[in-house]
């Protein structure tokens, strides 16, 4: 109750303070403390910052900078004009412009947004669950000039369950690859999806998805993401069979395997995919088995992970998202404590503004007149650097984000490594398999030789097992590329991800140091302003009192 009061309290401070005129030209000195010089090079000399100096000319100015929460699901930070201009300023350029311009003559461009989110109603039904018979679609707009596509412009409209099956199919497609990951799925959606703020939050993630997407190099060339983009109407794309459906064939399957009616062995096609899905409980036992050998068997297995390098790598992935996960949780302190910075400085200011209009009462004194006039200039001084706090604060929210950005990429190189580690797991698997039918046949055939004349239930199995060793060679030799597959991917993703990483963290580190240098420089004008403007009015008040 008391944090509600204190939030009330704060919030009705801050409406007192937005409403404050503040004095375009000061009586003594003739200074205007709102007319600072804005330089190309200031990320602060946006139309917000020059609000922030001169006092607010709508009711624009008004809102308030975003929290560190809620910028995390905004779109990417790409960075604005004055931001270009810095980077200008500065020495050499920067990542984003040593990169091509997607303006530029054939440059292959895939720009998508999410936009207009709907609530459409559908059917009446006969549903018990609350809200089920309504869901919310998204406008997803494409400009594109990337050839296979029907226009270069276009938009259809999808819900979140479209978004889900899009993933889905990419995750089961491009094994290996860093798959940026999707929204997650409300637990209590029919009923929270009513709510504006759950659709705009999840409009913005659902936009953040897209983009990344269409980032990646491998996957905007996607067959699947290409039919989500461009289809009208319901999307064709058929989802993948839920895990309760798949296990349910897996178990409709399984006495067939164990009484040998129904082979064991996965065809090719199956075995360059995960055994988690279901289908296939006796192959999920053995990878199961083989694992828990690879972890605390005393034996080596037949085929390991050698790469040092990789699996130095892994180590580093893990520690690297510890140190993401701190830094991000710092930025969120700070800049918390950077919003709060402004907003006491205001009230701080607002409070002189008050005592400058009791000093200036009826029946005061001239002293008190000139009292007021001290005080309002600085109540103005401290108005405007909080407002300007407010615009520095933004800027660094959208900049350090940056952090919270890659650490929710972090999901995706953990799924890239398991699925190499489930591949090689599958690889082991097949091969003791391979092994133990060999020597079964080896042993059939020494018993065989023994008899004269040879045993035909003998013989039989050692053919039945020849044609099963046959389909193990298919589907381990299929297992092994797949998983020489994966480890390619996996190496290209990691250069890829250190590429982009140390290039937007360049940008990051860059632009919230010149926020930081052209916020402090801009405030300590506003007071080195009211400082001289105290100093001349003391000599000027002195001269008079000297006459």
């Amino acid at each position: 109750m008391a944090g509600s009061e204190g939030q009330g309290s704060r919030s009705y401070m801050s409406d007192q303070m937005d409403s404050v005129v503040l004095d375009q030209a000061d009586d003594a000195g003739g200074r205007n403390l709102g007319k600072s010089v804005l330089h190309a090079a200031d990320p602060l000399s946006s139309s917000l910052a020059q609000s922030a100096l001169t006092g607010f000319a709508g009711e624009e100015d008004l809102v308030e900078p975003p929290s560190y929460a809620d910028a995390i699901f905004a779109p990417p930070y790409m960075g604005s004009s004055s931001d270009t201009e810095i980077t200008a300023a500065t020495n050499g350029p920067s990542p984003s412009e040593a990169q091509p311009s997607t303006s530029r003559p054939n440059q292959l461009v895939l720009n998508i947004s999410v936009t207009d989110p709907q609530k459409i109603i559908e059917s009446a039904g006969s549903s018990l669950v609350p809200g089920s018979g309504t869901y919310v679609s998204y406008k997803v707009t494409t400009k594109t000039n990337l050839p296979g596509y029907k226009a270069s412009e276009f938009a259809v409209r999808r819900r979140f369950k479209d978004f889900v099956v899009l993933a889905d199919r990419l995750a089961e497609s491009y094994r290996g690859y860093f798959i940026p990951p999707r929204p997650d799925k409300a637990v209590v959606e029919g009923q929270v999806m009513q709510q504006k703020d759950f659709v705009e939050m999840r409009k913005m993630a659902l936009d953040k998805y897209l983009k990344r997407l269409a980032a990646h190099p491998v996957l905007r060339n996607s067959t699947d993401l290409k039919v989500f983009l461009e289809t009208e109407g319901r999307l064709p794309l058929q989802p993948t069979t839920d895990l309760a459906s798949r296990m349910l064939d897996g178990a409709v399957k399984l006495p067939r395997q164990l009484f040998g009616s129904e082979q064991t062995t996965p065809p090719p096609q199956e075995a360059a995919q995960p055994a988690k899905g279901g289908r296939d409980l006796v192959r999920i036992f053995k990878e199961l088995k083989q694992t828990v050998q690879n972890d605390w068997g005393s034996s080596k297995p037949p085929i390991a992970e050698e790469d040092k390098a990789y699996l130095d790598r892994k180590e580093k992935e893990l520690d690297l998202e510890k140190q993401l996960l701190d830094a991000s949780a710092k930025a969120e302190a700070l800049t918390k404590a950077q919003q709060e910075l402004g907003e006491v400085t205001g009230e701080l200011g607002l409070a002189f503004v008050k005592i400058a209009k009791f000093e200036e009462e009826p029946g005061t004194s001239q002293q008190q007149k000139v009292h007021a006039v001290e005080s309002r200039r600085l109540g103005h001084a401290a108005i405007r650097t909080s407002r300007l706090c407010r615009t520095a604060t933004a800027q660094t929210v959208n900049q350090l984000g940056q952090l919270h950005e890659y650490l929710g990429l972090m999901a995706a190189i953990h799924a890239a490594m398991a699925d190499r580690n489930n591949a090689l797991v599958t690889v082991q698997t097949l091969t003791n398999d391979l092994a133990t039918k060999k020597s079964k046949i080896e042993k059939l055939e020494a018993q065989s030789s023994k008899i004269f004349g040879g045993d035909t239930s003998r013989t039989r199995k050692i053919a039945d097992l020849n044609r099963e060793v046959a389909a193990t060679d298919e589907a381990l030799l299929a297992a092994k590329q797949e998983y020489e597959k994966i480890k390619e991917r996996n190496r290209e993703e990691i250069e890829r991800f250190d590429r982009e990483r140390h290039a937007d963290f360049h940008q990051m580190l860059a632009g919230f140091v010149r926020t930081q240098v052209a916020y402090n420089e801009k405030a300590a004008s506003f007071w080195q302003a009211l400082a001289d403007d105290s100093t001349q009015g003391r000599s000027a008040r002195s001269s008079i009192a000297g006459t």
